[in-house]
């Protein structure tokens, strides 16, 4: 099953009444459309700029539907009135708001296509406001949004190029309805493509669009990306991408339109058993059960460790990397958290660096296969539970693989060949 662990569009001037949704904005892969933003009034205007409280921001929770966790947040903030395609200050915006709300868990942050295109002098702002946050691009999806001219696909891909070296991980935006050529997704090799939550509205009640959201669901799995569907409002839908093996998830289903992390979990309903299993790829990599990984730096306390684990509950470890995002040392929750729990622990290792008390991580290529990683897993008796740290070609973090996880698919795909 492909995971990891489910963003700026164009400007709409008036509300087109085809993609209009009853649930909102929230519904809209984030994006809070010009016509439900721009004031009606010069009076309104001026309210809203002698508002105190800053641009609008909502948080939605990106929920793994297996674990019934939270993996990351999607911060959504607006930016300028009548901005430029380029203009990216809804994305700084978003990454201020998430500071100030403390969201620990990693953060999914739209991004017109427009300002990749444009190059790396307009992302500046970006990358000043995630110094300030103390944010690690790592921690960072950026979800690329908006039509794309056929004369700028070599601008994007090298823009593309640009944020991965800066250590973002790519996701695309508005997948089914976006003019994207979808061969470009070959090229960019994003880590996770976003179903437009036009498609997601309209099934399973239209068979012909459920169809091509299915589709984009092989072809996420074959180019080796993850897929999230935004927008989830009944359980018919949830049981609809559940039955494509989609993992990722979000939509008002899921969580109120008021969540934030310090909310805490979500409500996933439980899945209605299928008929017939689902055949099970062969060989599956672990890069397909791969979730976004909690990190820290190497110099963190582990006060800092207890934080993060305190985030949310469904953060099994926490990895400490150093200033390349590499992984250095892994920190188990419940040991750490027992650890820190008898005498006298919180008082003498709270202040002092975390990896002291850190085992080293177990890290496997992105490339390896999931039976290759579970006979790894199974070589210290001690630690055979404990989230495998899965590594680039050059040894930088790209995630966590619970060994659950590859335990699951295993024994799945024994039961369909029984």
């Amino acid at each position: 099953m492909s995971v990891p662990i489910p963003l700026s569009a164009p400007v709409a001037t008036s509300p087109p009444a085809a993609e209009h949704s009853p649930s909102g904005p929230f519904t809209v892969s984030g994006y809070i459309p010009a016509w439900s933003a721009v004031p009606a009034n010069p009076a309104h205007e001026d309210t809203r700029a002698a508002m105190p409280s800053g641009p609008a921001t909502v948080y939605t929770p990106v929920v793994d539907l297996d674990s019934g966790g939270v993996i990351a947040v999607q911060v959504t903030s607006e930016g300028r009135y009548g901005a430029d395609p380029a203009d990216i200050t809804a994305t700084v915006n978003a990454v201020q708001a998430a500071t100030t709300e403390e969201a620990r868990l990693p953060l999914v942050l739209s991004i017109p296509a427009a300002a990749v295109v444009s190059g790396s002098a307009g992302l500046a702002p970006l990358h000043e406001a995630m110094r300030a946050g103390g944010r690690r691009p790592r921690e960072v999806i950026l979800v690329i949004e908006g039509d794309l001219p056929a004369e700028d696909r070599s601008h994007l891909l090298t823009g593309v190029d640009g944020l991965r070296a800066a250590g973002y991980l790519i996701a695309f935006g508005g997948l089914g309805v976006t003019h994207l050529p979808l061969d470009l997704l070959a090229d960019a090799s994003p880590y996770v493509i976003v179903i437009a939550p036009q498609l997601v509205d309209r099934i399973p009640r239209d068979a012909r669009r459920g169809a091509l959201a299915e589709s984009l669901v092989t072809m996420a799995r074959g180019i080796g990306a993850h897929v999230l569907a935004p927008g989830i409002r009944d359980e018919s839908q949830l049981g609809a991408i559940r039955g494509w093996g989609i993992r990722l998830a979000q939509g008002p289903l899921l969580a109120p339109h008021d969540w934030k992390p310090s909310h805490g979990r979500v409500h996933v309903p439980v899945p209605i058993p299928e008929a017939s299993p689902v055949a099970a790829l062969l060989g599956p990599r672990v890069q397909e059960f791969l979730l976004p990984a909690m990190t820290l730096a190497q110099t963190a306390s582990a006060e800092d460790v207890v934080a993060a684990f305190g985030s949310e509950s469904s953060v099994t470890s926490v990895v400490l990397v150093d200033e390349y995002q590499r992984p250095q040392s892994m920190i188990d929750r419940s040991r750490f958290l027992l650890f820190m729990a008898g005498a006298y622990g919180h008082a003498l290792h709270a202040k002092k660096p975390a990896h002291r008390i850190a085992d080293s991580p177990r890290l496997v290529p992105k490339t390896t296969p999931a039976i290759a990683a579970m006979q790894l897993a199974g070589r210290e008796t001690e630690r055979v539970y404990d989230d495998l740290v899965v590594v680039d070609e050059v040894g930088r973090c790209l995630g966590i693989v619970h060994v659950s996880d590859l335990i699951r698919h295993v024994a799945n795909n024994q039961a369909v060949k029984v």
